[in-house]
């Protein structure tokens, strides 16, 4: 049984500090992405029209749940790590490679791949991440390498929708 009076340690200085900067050097951009994925994935979400309207209009509400639930994930490993996080909306817009989708209603197809563009962007993030994270912190690559094949699940969902062959 676990002694509840007992306080965790503190994270160490040293080189646990520069694990905790090369994580969050890393792992702040994969949240800058995941937000503006849910962000504009929503706009989709929103606006999307066409013959299978209902069936791509539930299932990016799933995408977004899935950018919050990871961009969490992400920002929540760098302040267990003593860091903390900028997932502010100016920071977000200005930092993400992110386009800002066109306003209005907008044919599935068109929809989908917005939405699949803005997977893309956050995927090569979260590819860097696992690059760099490789030998700095097993722990947070684990995280975005759980993130990279939820990406990839949900690219090939919505992509499906559209693909001829």
């Amino acid at each position: 049984m676990t002694d509840t009076k007992i306080a965790p340690k503190a994270p160490k200085a040293g080189a646990n500090a520069d694990v905790a900067s090369g994580v969050a050097q890393f792992l702040t951009p994969v949240v800058h992405e995941l937000v503006a994925l849910a962000v504009n994935g929503k706009q989709a979400h929103w606006h999307v029209r066409g013959v299978n309207f209902i069936a791509v209009h539930e299932l990016l509400d799933e995408v977004v749940a899935h950018a919050q639930d990871w961009a969490d994930l992400a920002a929540e490993r760098v302040v267990a790590l003593g860091l903390p996080v900028d997932g502010r909306l100016k920071s977000v817009a200005d930092k993400s490679g992110a386009v800002n989708p066109k306003l209005g209603f907008q044919p599935y197809d068109e929809a989908i791949a917005d939405v699949v563009a803005q997977i893309d962007i956050a995927a090569e993030k979260v590819a860097e991440a696992i690059e760099g994270l490789d030998e700095l912190d097993p722990v947070s690559q684990d995280v975005v390498i759980e993130i990279r094949r939820g990406l990839d699940k949900d690219r090939w969902f919505l992509f499906s929708h559209v693909a001829v062959k």
